[in-house]
């Protein structure tokens, strides 16, 4: 079977969840994000584009309700026993299953916690929740539960995002050996991604983000690729991905020429992310250590060319993004402790000059501080 953790360890998870759901004053969880239901029970599959929900009650009994497609995808994924499947047909109302499910589970009048920020419960399918679910019992935003508990990684973890590290320093430096003028983006692209999934990893949750020329200020992927040109700049975010877990990293690589605006913004970004791994230590608050690049930035007179969030925590996460929960942004009160792991990205884009300049690694937070999870450097790479 494609389980990836010690049944102990699926059985403690399940423990610290049942905690908070009772000291959250609730008698049940609806689950519908993907990462929830992969860190409580193994549960891997992209159905939750459909209406999907992993109840769990509070005799800690897991009960997922799917479709037909997904009967054997959690069968072999998962620890679920009981998997219910509600059928596709004109008019269909998966709601009202699960509230058929609930009802001879006792649950009528009960109070349930529900994760409304998921991508699985679209705004159709919360309607239809709530609509199924009225007079029949209390709902209840528990949207962060479960997120609160994957934040803090266990050893096993930790070591699949070690080695999701060491996935992307391999694309890293496969990307290094092709950068060149005339070199299509198109085959980096391909090769990195062939590195990790060569490697065993997997797909990432979103795309690898790449942009040469004045696209290279941009951090979002976009259809169309161009060839380097003899002067050039490249910005690749990218992700090593291993059973989920991800460890992104982020460069950008001048093409024949470095600019002195170049030179600058580099210096800048490398005491930006000495502020934020300094400002990264347990005690510390989650936002204070966005306070640190921007204090940095603005201190350099780049405020105008810096972002308003600089990363985010990294884990097990499904499409449509790899961005975990909490980021990196001002006032943000969640507390740093031993065993986070983090994306950090130190990115400044100047349109005026039209240059970028974008390190970033992960890293894991330890007793006393933050320490880099790559072997790779954030020395200025330059192509001549």
């Amino acid at each position: 079977m494609a389980i990836h953790f010690s049944h102990q360890e699926f059985e403690q998870r399940k423990i610290n969840a049942l905690k908070k759901i009772d000291e959250a004053g609730l008698d049940g969880l609806l689950m519908f994000r993907q990462e929830s239901m992969y860190y409580l029970s193994g549960y891997d599959s992209f159905g939750f584009v459909f209406f999907q929900c992993l109840f769990l009650n509070s005799a800690g009994e897991f009960t997922l309700l799917t479709r037909m497609p997904d009967l054997r995808q959690a069968q072999h994924t998962s620890i679920i026993k009981d998997i219910r499947i509600w059928t596709d047909e004109d008019g269909a109302n998966p709601a009202t299953d699960l509230r058929s499910i609930l009802d001879q589970a006792g649950y009528r009048n009960k109070r349930l916690g529900v994760e409304y920020s998921a991508y699985g419960l679209t705004a159709a399918n919360g309607k239809m929740l709530e609509q199924a679910l009225d007079g029949f019992c209390s709902l209840a935003d528990a949207s962060n539960l479960i997120n609160e508990l994957r934040l803090i990684k266990s050893p096993a973890e930790l070591a699949y995002v070690q080695t999701a590290a060491e996935l992307a320093d391999r694309a890293w430096i496969k990307a290094k050996s092709m950068i060149a003028p005339g070199v299509f983006e198109a085959d980096i692209l391909a090769a990195m991604q062939g590195e990790i999934l060569a490697a065993d990893g997997d797909y990432p949750a979103n795309e690898f983000i790449i942009g040469s020329g004045p696209d290279a200020l941009l951090c979002r992927y976009f259809s169309g690729r161009r060839r380097l040109s003899n002067i050039d700049q490249l910005t690749l975010e990218f992700a090593g991905v291993f059973r989920h877990y991800h460890a992104a990293m982020m460069r950008t690589v001048p093409v024949g020429k470095i600019t002195t605006q170049h030179r600058r913004m580099y210096s800048v970004t490398l005491d930006a992310m000495q502020a934020c791994m300094l400002a990264l230590k347990p005690g510390n608050r989650v936002g204070d250590v966005f306070d640190a690049y921007a204090g940095v930035c603005d201190a350099a007179g780049m405020s105008a060319h810096r972002m308003n969030a600089t990363g985010y925590s990294q884990g097990a996460t499904f499409a449509p993004n790899w961005m975990d929960w909490p980021m990196f942004y001002t006032g943000n009160p969640v507390i740093i402790e031993p065993g986070m792991v983090f994306f950090l990205h130190m990115i400044l884009m100047d349109s005026e000059t039209g240059n970028a300049m974008c390190p970033g690694w992960t890293v894991k937070v330890t007793d006393t501080g933050s320490e880099p999870l790559s072997r790779q450097s954030l020395d200025l790479f330059f192509v001549g």
